[in-house]
């Protein structure tokens, strides 16, 4: 509230001498408001979530036999080996600036994949025309019915016949389908990066691949790596990647 005081000091003044006026403003109700406007943001502002890597942790269900929590059927097992091709002490970057990244990998046991000198060579690829290429197209190939139901789902989201966390929660059910047997052995090798770990893991989301670990490089696999391409580390990456992504690389078959 403002108040105009009218000063008068008494005494004579002057014929035509100008009143002096004093104003006055009270800020204790422009406070109070500012408070309550405070109060009332903070009480109704959604926080934005954290942006976190999900990690899926191993089942503590005493129900589930402990050989059956560590081992995998080695016919739903796909092993990925990274490594990243260096020059000099810096990673190598391709001609768009790119971290040059290869990733062997196998199906099945690494005894099996020995003695049929079975071992591909690939990397990680975005999609061209919404087309999984590289290490993606492996994955979702293998991983072809929960994705199909994923994506109907997520089309349902963006068109709003579905809310968010229904989303999520159907989601969630969908990639926990008995038909999702896939599990995946992710192994960085001695030159990986931690873009080219973090790039594995994001695969994982995008397949909608929940049964993942983490391992270390063992040395059957260093033996199937040299054996199957001695050469890899003389040859420029380019030249093992490309023909290896479109001629060994097989159209993998959704898992049974």
């Amino acid at each position: 509230m403002a108040q105009i005081e009218q000063s008068d000091k008494g005494g004579k003044k002057k014929k035509g001498a100008q009143k002096k006026m004093a104003i006055h403003v009270d800020f204790t109700p422009m406070v109070d408001m500012n408070m309550l406007l405070i109060t009332f943001f903070m009480l109704c502002t959604t926080m934005i979530k954290s942006q976190t890597l999900q990690v899926v942790l191993p089942s503590n269900d005493p129900n589930v036999d402990k050989k059956d929590k560590t081992e995998a059927s080695a016919d739903n097992t796909i092993t990925m080996i990274l490594d990243t091709e260096y020059e000099g002490i810096n990673p190598k970057v391709d001609e768009e600036g790119k971290t040059m990244h290869h990733i062997y990998w196998y199906e099945g046991t690494v005894e099996d994949a020995i003695a049929k000198n079975d071992l591909h060579v690939t990397s990680f690829i975005g999609n061209e025309n919404k087309t999984a290429r590289g290490i993606r197209e492996v994955l979702q190939n293998r991983n072809e019915e929960i994705l199909k139901e994923y994506k109907a789902l997520k089309e349902k989201w963006k068109n709003k016949e579905i809310t968010r966390d229904e989303f999520q929660e159907l989601a969630k059910k969908n990639s926990s389908r008995e038909e999702n047997k896939l599990t995946v052995l992710i192994k960085p090798g001695p030159n990986t990066t931690y873009e080219g770990l973090i790039n594995a893991l994001d695969e994982m989301q995008l397949a909608q691949i929940q049964k993942y670990a983490i391992q270390s490089v063992s040395h059957e696999d260093s033996v199937l790596i040299e054996q199957t391409n001695p050469a890899f580390i003389k040859a420029p990456i380019r030249q093992i990647i490309e023909p290896a992504s479109k001629a060994a690389v097989p159209a993998a078959q959704p898992a049974q």
